[in-house]
């Protein structure tokens, strides 16, 4: 009878001895004042754990680490200049005076009747926000120079794309020549699109506008097809200059170019010119031929 009742109750002495051990077991994790074995996971009534009252700041995990153990500095003026120095030879905001020359057009044109060399350039010099421009173009016929002007104007940039303009244009052919008063606006509205309108206010009560517009089309890295217009207007007939009132003479133009560098690109095309109104009755009476398609072929520089 002993021996039958000793073996289940040996049996629980051990049962109880396992369960205490791994209880001291569990509480050797790390895992703070957690009883993982007094947890009643068969019971359905208990209410669910309460993971926002744990202190999970005692458990074995590490501390966290919610700022650096050694303070950041501020950055100082010191340290921007140290990581970004200056370019060589380069500054901004107008605090350095550049310059540049560019031939846009260096052609012989070929027509019907005759020849002609045409030329077409202009200069700059100054800063990001104020710069003097010198504008120059004018055309020889048959070694005869027909048309030679020079333009001196002080341009002020009003956005990153626009600039004001204004100076003097001096017209040495034809006749013998005239002084204007001149002021304007040019500018890129669009990419590769270059804009120039400018008003003249000459002598004798005489008044002019000129719009000139080219817009580069990119074909390839070299490749590039640009399309050009300039039309002129006066206020009033100068019968002595070849000049009507209006609308006077315009030039439409596709040249495409081929850039071996971007200074040197030498290029062909057409353009084809035409005079109206008063303009084109004067050049009439004089048996002359109000309108030209002329071959062209020239060359584009950069300096």
């Amino acid at each position: 009878m002993y021996e039958v009742f000793s073996r289940p109750l040996l049996g629980s002495l051990a049962l109880l001895t396992l369960l205490a051990s791994e209880d001291v077991r569990a509480q050797g994790m790390g895992h703070g004042a957690m009883n993982h074995g007094s947890m009643n996971h068969s019971s359905k009534s208990q209410a669910p754990m309460d993971h926002a009252g744990m202190d999970h700041s005692s458990m074995g995990h590490g501390q966290a680490a919610d700022a650096p153990r050694t303070p950041l500095p501020p950055i100082t003026d010191a340290d921007r200049r140290a990581a970004f120095p200056p370019l060589p030879g380069h500054q901004v905001h107008d605090r350095q005076t550049n310059w540049a020359v560019v031939v846009e057009q260096l052609e012989y044109q070929n027509f019907e009747s005759s020849s002609a060399l045409k030329w077409d350039a202009n200069a700059w010099v100054g800063g990001d926000i104020d710069r003097l421009w010198l504008r120059s173009e004018g055309e020889r016929e048959e070694g005869v120079t027909h048309k030679a002007e020079l333009q001196a104007l002080w341009g002020h940039a009003i956005s990153p794309w626009w600039e004001l303009v204004g100076g003097l244009r001096q017209d040495f052919k034809p006749s013998s020549g005239q002084t204007w008063a001149a002021f304007g606006v040019q500018g890129m509205p669009l990419y590769g699109l270059e804009l120039e309108a400018t008003a003249y206010v000459g002598e004798r009560q005489q008044t002019a506008l000129r719009i000139e517009s080219s817009y580069a089309i990119l074909l390839t890295n070299r490749w590039i097809l640009e399309p050009s217009l300039e039309a002129n207007f006066y206020g009033r007939n100068d019968a002595s200059r070849d000049q009507g009132s209006g609308l006077a003479d315009s030039e439409i133009g596709l040249r495409l170019r081929y850039e071996i560098t971007r200074g040197f690109a030498p290029y062909l095309g057409v353009s084809v010119n035409r005079s109206y109104g008063n303009a084109a009755e004067q050049i009439r009476d004089d048996a002359g031929d109000i309108g030209q398609t002329r071959l062209v072929a020239g060359v584009r520089l950069r300096f």
